[in-house]
């Protein structure tokens, strides 16, 4: 088996736990593989991974959620499972910790591990002239929203071509069923289980009580038209919370299903539900006095 490691350096014992993957992964005949930035932090010299002539079996997201975000628009349209290891905070989408390494590579070698298939979305920039931008695709979400200066912004959105009405507000989050508990969450969004076959419009502090979170199909295709004179200042579009770019006035945005999925390693029995209750304390009650 050929593993892939892409990883953040900014984590202080990210280097001791490349050293242990060196040690377990030569027993078991596994290859190890790592991107340009991790170069340097390896025991001994790991080639880089290539995508393209001999790609991984696996890629391993040594970090937080944000780390495994990347990993999964790294890998594109190519396929390769993601097993995301929690060196972060929360690390909702991650399925082990640094002290779970030993018995994670056993399980890989022993193929005891499942894999989830999870909704990507892509979006494009369609500017004044007709050019079409491609903005790239995201496992969480896209977001326009207001760059600079804390003001809201005017949009109109339209829903297969079908306009819902015009929103003020700070930004509007289209999410996958993956980030209906990342940003859009934190927006007021309902939480949406990943096996459900639908994306989530979620307007950032909208102005009017009248404006709630929509779930619309996944096959939708969301246009949403950044409106005068908020059109002609700084509006961004951003992937993941990550990598952005700016909308052009009289430009608008596109947002469907991306044409490929991305692919989550699962190690033991542990669901959905069990996650939520564990990572985000979900009906946690335990801190409160009986009456």
């Amino acid at each position: 088996m050929k593993l892939g490691v892409v990883g953040n350096p900014r984590y202080g014992h990210l280097r001791g736990l490349l050293a242990r993957l060196v040690e377990l992964a030569r027993p078991r005949d596994m290859t190890l593989a790592t991107e340009a930035d991790l170069q340097g932090l390896w025991p001994d010299p790991v080639p880089l991974i290539s995508l393209d002539d001999a790609p991984p079996d696996i890629i391993l997201s040594l970090g937080g959620d944000g780390t495994l975000l990347r990993t999964a628009r790294y890998i594109g349209s190519r396929g390769i499972p993601i097993l995301g290891v929690k060196l972060g905070r929360v690390g909702f989408l991650t399925s082990a910790m640094p002290d779970e390494i030993d018995d994670m590579m056993a399980a890989l070698a022993r193929d005891e591990f499942t894999i989830e298939s999870r909704t990507m979305i892509a979006a494009t920039i369609t500017t004044a002239d007709g050019r079409t931008i491609d903005g790239g695709a995201a496992l969480n979400d896209v977001v326009v929203h207001k760059g600079g200066v804390a003001r809201v912004v005017r949009l109109q959105v339209d829903v297969d071509g079908e306009p819902v009405g015009g929103y003020s507000a700070d930004g509007l989050i289209v999410a996958t069923p993956t980030g209906s508990t990342a940003y859009s969450l934190s927006a007021g969004g309902p939480v949406v289980v990943p096996g459900v076959d639908a994306l989530v419009v979620t307007p950032i502090c909208p102005h009017t009580l009248a404006v709630r979170p929509l779930v619309v199909p996944a096959t939708a295709t969301i246009e949403v038209h950044v409106l005068p004179p908020w059109g002609t200042e700084d509006v961004l579009l951003s992937f993941d919370g990550q990598v952005g770019t700016p909308i052009e006035p009289d430009a608008y945005v596109r947002v469907t299903r991306a044409p490929h999925q991305a692919r989550l390693v699962r190690l033991g029995s542990e669901g959905f539900f069990q996650r939520m209750r564990r990572k985000l304390q979900w009906g946690d009650l335990t801190d409160r006095e009986q009456s």
